[in-house]
């Protein structure tokens, strides 16, 4: 049996290997200032009622703000948004500032351009270790027609077009 430092390891390689889409949640804080943060804990749970979730980790800057809000939007990235997956992980300030987006008509900050954009209400958050779960009530979707930003391995891309047929 590994220690515990080699667990971590082992566990952070085998999720690191395993590609996922990028996504960045934003939501209004208490301040009524935009916030968000790139996140890779996003995946569907239900098609009756619609629900999605993804993970906030507690050491997070914006960790209480975003269990206060009772909506946030998850922004989809595609394949050309590389910089604001960039952007919503850095320690920058006045992250919107840097990038376009604009308030839906559901009074969240959504970030322009984005493959799809599904706003929420907070349905349910649970304790998970090191961080809390959000489940959001999908309320409005919108899509665009383009290809998807993945994350594999510590890097950001578009899917080789010769996977495609």
């Amino acid at each position: 049996m590994e220690n515990k430092e080699e667990q971590i390891t082992s566990f952070k390689a085998a999720m690191g290997n395993y590609p996922t889409g990028v996504t960045v949640v934003t939501a209004y804080n208490q301040q009524n200032e935009p916030m968000g943060m790139t996140v890779n804990s996003f995946a569907s749970v239900s098609l009756e009622p619609l629900l999605i979730l993804w993970s906030v980790d507690k050491k997070s800057h914006h960790y209480e703000d975003f269990i206060k809000a009772d909506r946030f939007a998850v922004n989809i990235l595609g394949a050309n948004q590389g910089d604001l997956c960039t952007l919503f992980s850095s320690k920058v300030e006045n992250r919107f500032g840097q990038c376009n987006w604009e308030k839906s008509a559901m009074d969240l900050p959504v970030l322009a351009n984005s493959l799809s954009v599904l706003q929420c209400k907070t349905a349910q958050q649970i304790d998970a270790g090191d961080h809390t779960i959000l489940i959001g009530a999908v309320q409005h979707i919108k899509n665009e027609e383009k290809e998807p930003l993945l994350y594999h391995r510590r890097t950001i891309g578009a899917i080789p077009k010769e996977f495609y047929k």
